[in-house]
């Protein structure tokens, strides 16, 4: 299979460039089909006729322009003029773990693979554009959309994006990236106006798209639903124009969320190409549809801005071989091997985080009896979220991986331990949710079954409830009453391990002191039950890293500090600026409960002769750190090296480091190799205001190589002249 994905790796360096030395030929194509066509015809390839599709023209060969969400899965057959399901049989799809998790796993092999997947089987269902990847900045942990997300970083998003979009579209799949720009929180999330700096938007929100499309080639870019600098993000002139298509030269189709267009001029003017989800029922009343005829005809349009959207939604087309189905791929569906990338990104998403007395792995042949307690031990997610939400084929929970298993050779006793409680629909007027009930019957039950069993693994954590897109988390709490439950299970039995299942930030100082064995497990998709049993059981190794911070409290988060979440009178002001995540914790000397890049091994490393090829570096120079990595545990693993990198005296307010470079290192017991980490000078720029560009500054920078943004192996100091 690697090898399959290496030749998927050498094609996608020929198709990175998104428009090849065939231009001239795609153009004169475009232009000779644009000529063929009436108004009415050019203005129905702008607007969806149905929720995921677009108007076919049949006397020119152009189909039904076909949509689908999501990003980690196919999602399932849906009605034409509704949001309901059609219930076919035949939908089903591979699930991978949700944005989080594939960060996690810090694997830009896994994120090809998870492209290549996801693009084989969005053309076996015989989609044409992929709603992914989602790569907003995860800025605070009550966004509802974090699990979606990637990460908090700028750098570690754009690598994981290029690899996952460029795989993708080898599949004659067009990703759509999302959301641009600034949809960091779900609360007021159609209508919040959002403000920052030209430099937070340039160092942090900007970087992952500029990524995607300049590196990648994304072919699709959503609009986000929030305005941005007092207009809707779907007709600001300064993202569609001057940034997408003058900065990043993007040729693509700029799509609207669905139900994100507000007007027909200004969106039009704007760049925005394609209207989805207006929420009219008869489609030519949509803002895209008649009423922009009327406007060209009115002469408040010219219509050749219309002719430069069909020609952005055809140029995609025939990129994608829409308009040449004889040559396109025709896919498959939930494979052996799509199945097993599906677990291999489940298996290295988990993150260990803590295993006092090598608590783990757990020693199952010695094993007569455990107690598996939690809700999040039975209940299945894929299905979960919303947009998001995938009919897999299959999804394993915990209790029947183990069961699966071990059932045969231990007791295995189950208790509920908390129940969910509520459902999103079930929200009161406030959105307040009754979920800090603590349910004693349940915990009894828990306590009796952790007493009489060798060990106890809680399940613990979210689920759809909280992680789902069109609303934000309240609190930062575990709910269910899950913290008393923890602790009396861990009162009853001192073995107990806690496996937390779940895409955003939790407070877990209740309990990380109150048990030996904590780990992340994510929501793992179809095999998530498979994938972190055989973690626990040293099958497999944890190799995760954490892709955001995990405070203590909700209140040392950046924006949370500075009251600059949710906003006021549906104005949000990001006060902390460029420091987001772990650049605030650094800077401000805050020590979290869990820092950015972090996660245990079943196994030890060593990191030595950390050297980098030079001291003094000029502005177009690359500079190479490189060190020798051993594993010197008794066990295989893998290590995470980050590679970040801080100025020393700058005339600006910087971060104390930012992360530049990392490198996944697979070791066998006793095992050595050299690793070489690279990052261009320039990459050390910061963006200034004054200038409207990026700035180098001469004097000293210092390279931390590190295995998380607070555990530092070696520090050098470079010059940059």
């Amino acid at each position: 299979m690697r090898l399959r994905f290496m030749a998927i790796v050498l094609f996608s360096v020929f198709f990175q460039s998104s428009f090849s030395q065939t231009d001239n030929a795609v153009e004169k194509r475009i232009q000779k089909l644009i000529k063929k066509m009436t108004l009415k015809e050019k203005v129905g390839m702008l607007h969806g006729n149905s929720k995921f599709y677009t108007e076919e023209i049949k006397h020119l060969g152009i189909p039904e322009w076909a949509l689908s969400d999501g990003p980690h899965g196919v999602r399932a057959e849906m009605n034409r003029h509704n949001w309901k399901y059609t219930g076919q049989t035949n939908d089903s799809s591979t699930c991978f773990p949700p944005g989080t998790a594939m960060a996690a796993s810090w694997n830009l092999e896994l994120a090809k693979q998870r492209g290549i997947v996801l693009g084989e089987e969005a053309r076996f269902r015989k989609k044409d554009v992929l709603l992914g990847p989602g790569i907003n900045i995860i800025r605070s942990p009550l966004c509802g959309r974090n699990f979606e997300y990637l990460s908090e970083d700028p750098f570690l998003i754009s690598q994981l994006s290029i690899n996952y979009i460029q795989a993708l579209q080898t599949k004659d799949v067009a990703a759509c990236v999302k959301h641009f720009v600034a949809n960091n929180q779900e609360e007021n999330r159609f209508v919040v106006d959002v403000n920052m700096s030209e430099r937070a938007l340039r160092e942090i929100y900007l970087p992952g798209f500029k990524s995607s499309i300049v590196d990648a080639g994304a072919l699709g870019v959503m609009g986000a639903y929030n305005k941005f600098r007092g207009e809707y993000c779907t007709e600001n002139d300064y993202l569609g124009r001057t940034l997408l298509r003058n900065e990043f030269n993007f040729k693509g189709v700029y799509m609207s969320d669905w139900d994100a267009v507000h007007s027909t001029e200004k969106a039009t003017l704007a760049g925005l190409d394609l209207e989805m989800g207006t929420e009219k029922e008869n489609y030519n009343d949509w803002y895209f549809a008649d009423p922009l005829i009327k406007a060209v005809k009115e002469g408040r349009i010219k219509e050749s801005v219309v002719n430069e959207k069909v020609a952005n939604i055809l140029r995609v087309m025939i990129k994608t071989k829409v308009l040449d189905p004889q040559t396109r791929i025709t896919g498959s569906l939930n494979t052996k091997e799509h199945q097993q990338a599906a677990y291999r990104s489940a298996v290295e998403s988990v993150v260990l985080l803590k295993n006092e007395k090598k608590t783990l792995p757990l020693n199952m042949s010695a094993l007569k009896s455990v107690a598996i307690i939690g809700d999040n031990a039975t209940r299945t997610h894929c299905g979960g979220g919303f947009s998001s939400e995938i009919k897999a084929l299959y999804e394993i929970t915990p209790l029947q991986a183990i069961t699966n298993k071990y059932g045969k050779s231990m007791q295995i006793n189950f208790a509920q331990g908390y129940e969910k409680q509520s459902h999103v629909v079930e929200r009161s007027s406030d959105g307040q949710l009754n979920t800090d009930k603590v349910d004693w019957k349940l915990i009894d039950e828990a306590v009796a079954q952790a007493k009489k069993s060798d060990i106890a693994i809680v399940f613990a954590g979210l689920n759809h409830d909280f992680d789902s897109e069109s609303f934000d988390r309240l609190h930062m709490r575990l709910p269910y009453g899950q913290e008393t439950l923890i602790q009396e299970v861990a009162k009853a039995n001192p073995k107990t391990i806690v496996v937390i299942i779940a895409g955003s930030p939790l407070e877990l100082a209740g309990i990380e002191s109150r048990v030996p064995a904590l780990v992340w497990g994510w929501y793992g998709g179809m095999e998530a039950g498979n994938a972190v049993v055989d973690v626990l059981s040293g099958k497999e190794f944890p190799s995760g890293k954490l892709p955001f911070t995990i405070p203590v409290t909700l209140s040392q988060s950046p924006a949370h500090a500075l009251g600059a979440y949710p906003g006021h009178d549906l104005k949000v002001n990001y006060d902390e600026d460029i420091l987001v995540g772990y650049r605030w914790f650094d800077t401000k000397e805050i020590e979290p409960q869990y820092p950015f890049g972090y996660g245990l091994s079943y196994t030890s490393f060593e990191i030595s002769n950390v050297v980098t090829d030079k001291k003094v570096y000029g502005v177009n120079d690359e500079i190479t750190v490189k060190f020798n990595i051993k594993n010197t545990g008794k066990t295989n693993g893998a290590e995470v090296v980050q590679l970040y990198a801080g100025q020393t005296k700058a005339s600006v307010l910087r971060p104390k480091k930012e992360l530049k470079a990392f490198d996944k290192i697979f070791l066998a017991p006793g095992e050595q190799k050299t690793v070489d980490l690279k990052v261009k000078v320039k990459d050390l720029a910061f963006y200034d205001e004054k200038t409207s560009g990026w700035k180098i500054e001469s004097g000293e920078f210092i390279l931390y190589t590190a295995t998380s943004a607070k555990n530092i192996m070696s520090t050098l100091a470079v010059t940059v002249q």
